[in-house]
């Protein structure tokens, strides 16, 4: 400590602090409907593949959802009325610990995605041969009708027009189903010329949302991430490189992150909604034995292959659009009903929580359209054209008794208001730093964020004042005479014993 203070001649009998400042008030997680929202086929193969992972089955889920969004991608959006259409890109994100297996669990999916990104890719390649070809003999052709050009307007005469055969066409694009890392400039060349969309693949996600602001002058990463998730037009523009514009971004996201990670990037983050757009799943571990069944390789494999054969639509400039997937009447009946009940569930919370609940409409819209298309990867012929009442009561179902319990369970801390999540910032601090006391000027040498400021402080220091985790207590002027610093004394039941 570097502000000179009297020790308090007062030791008070300090009362019992505010007890969710003691511990971790933490939900259980809720159980997963499988059958019920997924139905049968699918349950039986999302039980399947986490038995032979050694992983819950959340985690092959939170694979499923994000990779058949980002399959259907630009293809397919559902449209519940004019004026209201959303793609049905997923982010998903998987919460355990390192034993939890949530990489295998993911990799249930992922494997198989692989697999149909690397056949596609051979045939494509195939194609790519035959075009070089053509390139090769497009160039002599240009090559050769330049020299006529050149003839033609020194005679005098018409200058002959270039024949088709000096134009190859576009060089095949081979397919990216999948990245595991690309900047926002790479994932935009390829956006450019796969406008279905892609799926970004994360092992560890806290490190890609941390490193989001990493451009010298204060760029960032995060409003092109925040437009990916809404499927919206965006340009990506960088100093020296010429700009590249996406009609409409669709990426998908899976990835895992440790609970602590996650805390502290709730705690620290701003509530630009970012956070808010994934999914969490944090189940409690499996328990450990060996699987005596498998899933069915065959069917996931089948299943993203007909789903990356779907095509985009085109308006009358011959541009690539979504085709429209309309809500019946009754379905549009069912979300106006549980928009109430969003609405009651934000009169009820607060913080980063809120936004998430903010969110769960349009998160209700895009899961309607991924369960329909996964009712036709069970044996329908035809593609659907329709969400109907029965898919969106799946739907609802899963928010209502998965997702939503799941969120106030993995963002527990983020439901806190500002001042409640900056006063458990400040006690991490106190306990890190083993303060028996401490002043503000101590905390604000730190140059934390959220805490980094006098007017921000101020709220924690009286929110862990009036939770009797710390205590004003007087301090005596320094050598040099002036106002005396704010000390405080520090509950020692949130103190952690000396070993």
């Amino acid at each position: 400590m570097t502000d000179a203070f009297r020790p308090h001649p007062f030791s008070p009998d300090w009362p019992e602090p505010a007890p969710h400042f003691l511990r971790d008030e933490l939900p259980p997680p809720p159980a997963l409907p499988l059958i019920d929202v997924f139905g049968p086929r699918w349950a039986d193969w999302l039980s399947r593949a986490a038995e032979a992972k050694s992983a819950p089955p959340d985690y092959p889920l939170a694979g499923l959802l994000s990779a058949v969004g980002s399959a259907i991608g630009n293809t397919h959006w559902a449209m519940p009325w004019a004026g209201w259409a959303e793609p049905p890109i997923l982010w998903t994100m998987a919460i355990g610990m390192p034993s939890s297996n949530k990489s295998p669990g993911l990799d249930a999916v992922l494997t198989p995605l692989r697999k149909v990104e690397r056949d596609m890719r051979r045939e494509v390649e195939a194609e790519r041969a035959t075009w070089s070809e053509a390139a090769e003999l497009a160039k002599i052709a240009k090559s050769t009708w330049k020299e006529a050009v050149k003839r033609a307007l020194k005679e005098g005469e018409t200058a002959p027009e270039r024949p088709a055969e000096a134009n190859p066409g576009p060089e095949p694009f081979l397919p990216r189903l999948a990245l595991a890392d690309a900047t926002v400039e790479r994932l935009a060349v390829i956006l450019a010329e796969q406008p279905r969309g892609t799926l970004l693949v994360r092992d560890e996600l806290s490190g890609w949302l941390q490193g989001m602001t990493r451009y010298a002058g204060g760029g960032s990463d995060r409003p092109f991430w925040l437009e990916a998730y809404g499927g919206r037009g965006h340009t990506v523009e960088r100093m020296g490189r010429p700009p590249v514009h996406v009609d409409r971004l669709a990426i998908g996201v899976v990835g895992s992150i440790q609970p602590d990670r996650l805390r502290t990037l709730l705690l620290n983050s701003d509530d630009d909604g970012l956070l808010a757009r994934f999914l969490p799943l944090w189940p409690d571990p499996a328990p450990i034995r060996r699987p005596d069944r498998l899933p069915d390789e065959d069917f996931i494999e089948t299943a993203l292959t007909r789903l990356h054969r779907l095509s985009m639509a085109t308006n009358e400039k011959d541009e690539l659009r979504p085709w429209i997937v309309a809500f019946s009447d009754a379905a549009q009946d069912r979300l106006d009903t549980f928009r109430h009940s969003v609405r009651e569930w934000e009169n009820e919370s607060d913080g980063l929580l809120l936004s998430f609940i903010g969110k769960l409409p349009g998160l209700a819209v895009r899961l309607s359209l991924i369960l329909t298309y996964l009712d036709w990867l069970t044996g329908r012929e035809m593609e659907p054209t329709e969400i109907n009442a029965g898919t969106f009561e799946r739907a609802a179902l899963f928010i209502e008794s998965y997702a939503l319990p799941m969120a106030r369970r993995a963002y527990a801390d983020a439901s806190l208001s500002k001042s409640e999540r900056a006063a458990r910032r400040l006690l991490t601090v106190i306990q890190e730093n083993a303060w028996e006391r401490f002043s503000s000027r101590d905390v604000l040498r730190l140059d934390l964020r959220g805490l980094d400021r006098a007017q921000d402080l101020k709220p924690a220091l009286n929110v862990l004042t009036e939770a009797d985790v710390i205590l004003p207590i007087e301090a005596e002027p320094g050598p040099q005479g002036g106002r005396p610093a704010k000390l405080y004394a520090v509950n020692p039941a949130v103190l952690k014993p000396t070993p």
